[in-house]
């Protein structure tokens, strides 16, 4: 019996769970789809009075959801001691940029008919859909970037360059909750969900810089103790 707990079983077994997890989005709306066609019947999967928002605020959400449930694997490490949730982060990444990328070609080939002047109109126009869009860009170049060679290639640049994952998840709240027309409650759940994440981030960096401050502070005391020197005032 394998144990949860090994990498056998979490690249075996929790891994394609997590898997499947995350494509039953995409699978209730093929059923809903197919529904709609008139190819099969699933009552649970209707689409509603307006199947063209439902589909295309569907894949929106997902791929809002699982960008926040891909920045909570972090902390969730860190606080629970479970360091093979790492092993999941890159797959949640990239279906999260799937989902996200389905909602705009969704937009661009059936609200927008693949009209680019419109959907150019439509980016100026309307603030939501500026900072959707812009957040699909910074998305981009991570997704592509996601292997383990453009890891190894990238170096420490890679790391850096993986940062876009804030703004970008700071732009899809902003995206949701500028669209809401009425109800915002749940936008603001997930802008509550993301500031706790982006503040738990926050904190972490300045005790690891208030302790690397005081370590080397420590350093450069002993160092002056030894020559005599004074010791020189760090930046803040």
């Amino acid at each position: 019996m394998l144990k949860l707990g090994t990498d056998r079983a979490t690249r075996w077994l929790a891994k394609p769970l997590a898997f499947l997890l995350c494509l039953l989005p995409a699978a209730w709306l093929l059923a809903g789809f197919a529904d709609l066609a008139g190819f099969a019947h699933w009552p649970a999967a209707t689409l509603g009075a307006n199947p063209v928002e439902k589909i295309q605020d569907t894949l929106g959400i997902w791929g809002l959801r699982l960008l926040l449930t891909t920045l909570t694997v972090t902390p969730l490490r860190e606080l629970l001691g479970w360091p093979r949730l790492l092993l999941f982060r890159r797959m949640l990444g990239l279906f999260a940029f799937f989902y996200i990328s389905m909602h705009f070609l969704f937009y661009l080939f059936v609200d927008q008919s693949l009209d680019w002047r419109e959907l150019l109109k439509d980016v100026a126009k309307r603030p939501y859909i500026t900072v959707g869009f812009t957040a699909l860009l910074l998305l981009i170049p991570l997704a592509v970037t996601s292997t383990k060679r453009a890891m190894r290639r990238m170096g420490r640049r890679w790391q850096r360059l993986h940062r876009l994952v804030y703004p970008a998840a700071i732009l899809g709240c902003t995206h949701f909750y500028w669209q809401v027309k009425a109800d915002i409650r749940e936008p603001l759940v997930y802008v509550l969900v993301l500031a706790v994440l982006l503040g738990w981030r926050l904190y972490r960096y300045r005790r690891r810089a208030g302790r690397g401050r005081t370590e080397q502070d420590a350093r450069q005391y002993q160092q002056a103790a030894r020559t005599g020197l004074p010791v020189e005032p760090l930046p803040e």
